[in-house]
């Protein structure tokens, strides 16, 4: 009888131990789509769009609908993505931390992104912040000087994602200007002397750097901040 006791006793503590495994691997899920029209959105297992969320470890089901899309998630320790060219769902394990998540398509940065807050981030915005919506301008020249500031005159320190209309003015034909961001690099000649715009996406954080070939040695150089 004792022996009985003692495997059924034994035989609860495993299953008990099994539950508890269980309970504790069961994160929140979540669900991801892109496509196939241009939309994409991030919604928990209500069907609600995800505005804000509790610090910790999720479960993000993906799924892609279309191969001119990408689903892209960044944040404080997160940087994940689907491939363009391809559709399917996949699985993605995430830890969130307090801070501000977006999602985004990488071909369609500006049409197609969304965001949400984990936690209780800062909302203090570093000063010298501009989003895609602001049209910059790069001036090199015709000095040894060379400047990336909005149209109403103001320094750019840091760049949210997106893409960007940039004005850039070379105004000497000993200069150049080029710009080097992640996924980006572009540069006028140094003979040339005039205006261009260009289109600037970036889908990545970093930093966006600008500078004179000849002479960036000499101090024409300069950065901002690419943040999410």
């Amino acid at each position: 009888m004792a022996r009985v006791l003692l495997l059924a006793l034994a035989a609860a503590a495993l299953v008990g131990a099994a539950d508890g495994a269980a309970v504790r691997a069961q994160n929140p899920k979540l669900f991801g789509t892109v496509g196939p029209s241009f939309s994409i959105v991030l919604r928990d297992a209500q069907g609600t769009r995800v505005s804000q969320l509790d610090p910790g470890t999720y479960d993000i089901e993906v799924e892609d609908l279309s191969e001119e899309h990408s689903f892209h998630l960044t944040g404080p320790g997160v940087d994940r993505e689907t491939g363009v060219g391809s559709t399917g769902t996949t699985t993605w394990t995430v830890t969130f931390k307090d801070g501000v998540y977006k999602y985004f398509c990488d071909p369609h940065p500006s049409l197609m992104h969304g965001s949400f807050t984990v936690g209780n981030p800062s909302t203090t915005t570093p000063p010298g912040t501009v989003t895609p919506k602001t049209k910059l301008v790069l001036t090199s020249g015709p000095a040894l000087s060379i400047t990336l500031r909005t149209l109403a005159g103001k320094a750019v320190k840091a760049m949210t994602l997106g893409t960007y209309s940039l004005v850039v003015r070379d105004r000497s034909a000993s200069h150049d200007a080029h710009v080097v961001a992640p996924g980006f690099d572009r540069a006028t000649t140094v003979p040339f002397v005039g205006t261009q715009t260009w289109k600037v996406k970036l889908a990545k954080t970093g930093t966006f750097r600008f500078f004179c070939d000849p002479h960036k040695a000499a101090g024409m150089r300069g950065s901002a901040k690419i943040v999410s």
